[in-house]
């Protein structure tokens, strides 16, 4: 049977180029992730990193103002969906400046929706390491928050010359690469989401008094 033919419990993911370039190779990478996802079964809610810019993150501001639209529309998409799915082009071997800055203005809301979500790295690249030293520093910031990053990231390298003509992955093994570690992190979201067997809590640091000036549990 095809995994496409199985029956699956509604599952909702954001799926984000994290790139504000136009013609991005990671818009291409989430374009081909977002057809997967639901080629499988999924709802995808696509985005794009210009929704959700925002100032840099300044306390005086988000006290004074209040949080930017930017932010805002972030969360409100954040806790729509059960997962997320990130594609994030590798800047001086690190994230973008403009994603990270986001992750900082959402982190700030109580509750926070990072929070115990699931989420996949995807990164493209026209080089030969894919983008992947970018998703290793990204990991950080999201699990600290809480969110499950699903062990298996996926780094595209030589990405001008690995798509064809129809968007897929021009090297079969590698497309099939791709597809089974979108539908292995959807299996586990959905038996996370539906048949749930355990509840964990999380803490900023293991055994830390609560403090409002550091917190960010409920």
């Amino acid at each position: 049977m095809e995994q496409s033919d199985l029956q699956r419990s509604p599952i909702r993911f954001l799926v984000l180029s994290a790139s504000l370039r136009r013609d991005s190779l990671n818009t291409r990478l989430t374009d081909l992730a977002a057809a997967t996802l639901e080629g499988n079964g999924g709802t995808v809610d696509r985005a794009w990193m210009s929704e959700f810019d925002c100032p840099s993150y300044n306390l005086d501001v988000q006290e004074g103002q209040g949080f930017p639209a930017g932010a805002d529309e972030f969360r409100r998409r954040l806790e729509a969906c059960e997962a997320f799915v990130v594609s994030s082009p590798e800047y001086n071997a690190s994230l973008p400046g403009a994603l990270k800055n986001a992750i900082d203005w959402v982190s700030r809301y109580k509750p926070q929706p990072f929070n115990e979500l699931h989420g996949l790295l995807l990164s493209a690249s026209p080089l030969m390491v894919g983008g992947n030293r970018g998703l290793w520093a990204l990991r950080i910031p999201f699990e600290h928050l809480g969110a499950r990053i699903y062990p298996d990231m996926f780094s595209l390298a030589q990405a001008h010359n690995a798509f064809d003509t129809e968007g897929r992955i021009a090297d079969s093994p590698l497309q099939e690469r791709f597809d089974a570690n979108i539908v292995n992190f959807m299996d586990l979201v959905e038996a996370s989401t539906h048949y749930p067997c355990v509840k964990r809590s999380w803490v900023e640091y293991l055994g830390e008094h609560p403090d409002p000036a550091l917190d960010r549990v409920e």
